[in-house]
């Protein structure tokens, strides 16, 4: 998973959270992700650009560290 923004990320469905740990070091929570969703950014070609368009400011976040 190379990206150039996204260093990691990880889906608790029983929550359905997805938390995003950004190449800076942050790392932030996504509440509410539907896991369909998890499985298009698995598949996205860019990992960045479906964060920006699909996550960011379509769901509630939280900043973890």
């Amino acid at each position: 998973m190379p990206s150039s923004v996204v260093a990691a990320m990880e889906y608790n469905e029983p929550v359905s959270t997805l938390r995003i740990t950004y190449v800076s070091g942050k790392v932030y929570d996504y509440k509410n992700v539907p896991p369909e969703v998890f499985e298009e950014m698995k598949e996205a070609d860019s990992k960045g650009t479906f964060l920006n368009y699909r996550i960011k400011g379509k769901y509630r976040y939280k900043r973890v560290k």
